[in-house]
């Protein structure tokens, strides 16, 4: 578990070095903000090293917002961070900016030789919404311009790299337009947009995208809260299946994965246990904790949590 005294944490993200440690990237924000609703805007990349996906030791922040006026000087947030064919770490991850007061969001890139200090690749944003699919900003249709929690993968045919995106699409009912945005690239470096992996289906957005072959299964793994969604109660974790990891997903089908307070987690391969999520508590009795969880073993199809997730069900966290 991954509890900070002076700081909530919330979305995370992993990847293991050639050394077999896991690095966890994550959100942060000072406790002192007393209001846990604005660490949004005061957001910056944290990072913690573990063997043992348990015990986590603080490093060196990660990624903190740039210096105005820039695209991400307001707060950085959720993204990945994949290995490139020239050995170096790429970090995709979410900016937004002052001057349009946090509303507008696009995906930026910071590299890395040793995961530990990261530098931006240029001054601009990486990847943009296309509106020839994608809505923009209209505050009569949302509350913000969605564009964010980017997941990249390997082609599976070897073929460049691809792109998840939380997006909404330029149609439908303002209440049900989210979908998978999708984005590609031969080098991690310049992308092209492309058309949603997905349909309008219900949900306002996707947040925190992923994909991953379980059990020989192609799995897409969203979160949606609920703002984002008022039909569907506290289920806000989801699972859609489909023929490949490029999808197309028939997130219609989506099965809930039944946790109350677990958010915004990932899928990691847990050794010898298999796979699990880890994510972050959200509230619990009313009050945001804002810790990082243990590894909650996962199964496909999901049965449901056992001891270890009833343990962090019940609260019973530092």
């Amino acid at each position: 578990m991954l509890r900070l005294p002076d700081h909530w944490v919330w979305d995370s993200w992993y990847v293991q070095d050639d050394n077999g440690r896991w690095h966890a990237f994550f959100l942060r924000a000072s406790r002192a903000l007393q209001d846990p609703n604005r660490r949004h805007q005061r957001a910056a990349i944290g990072h913690a090293v573990s063997t043992d996906l348990r015990s986590w030791t603080l490093v060196a922040d990660a990624l903190v917002p740039a210096d105005a006026p820039g695209w991400d000087d307001l707060a950085t947030w959720t993204g990945c961070t994949v290995r490139g064919p020239d050995g170096r770490w790429y970090m995709f991850y979410t900016g937004v900016g002052r001057a349009e007061d946090g509303l507008v969001q696009r995906i930026g890139l910071a590299v890395s030789d040793d995961l530990t200090t990261w530098h931006r690749h240029g001054t601009e944003p990486l990847v943009e919404a296309d509106p020839t699919w994608y809505e923009l900003l209209d505050r009569n249709m949302w509350y913000e311009q969605a564009w964010r929690d980017p997941w990249v993968f390997a082609d599976p045919s070897g073929d460049g790299w691809h792109m998840l995106v939380t997006a909404r699409a330029n149609h439908g009912a303002a209440s049900e337009r989210g979908v998978i945005g999708h984005a590609t690239s031969p080098d991690l470096v310049t992308w092209t947009v492309r058309p949603p992996l997905s349909t309008p289906a219900g949900f306002g957005h996707l947040e925190v995208p992923q994909v991953a072959v379980v059990d020989g299964k192609p799995l897409l793994l969203f979160c949606t809260n609920a703002v984002a969604d008022q039909r569907r109660g506290d289920r806000r974790i989801w699972v859609a299946e489909a023929a490949s990891v490029l999808g197309p997903w028939d997130v219609a089908s989506a099965q809930p994965v039944a946790h109350p307070h677990l958010y915004a987690p990932r899928l990691v391969p847990d050794g010898e246990r298999g796979w699990a999520l880890i994510g972050f508590l959200d509230h619990v009795n009313g009050t945001f904790v804002g810790e990082i969880t243990d590894p909650v073993p996962f199964h496909s199809p999901w049965t449901g949590p056992d001891t270890n997730a009833a343990q962090v069900a019940a609260g019973q966290h530092r």
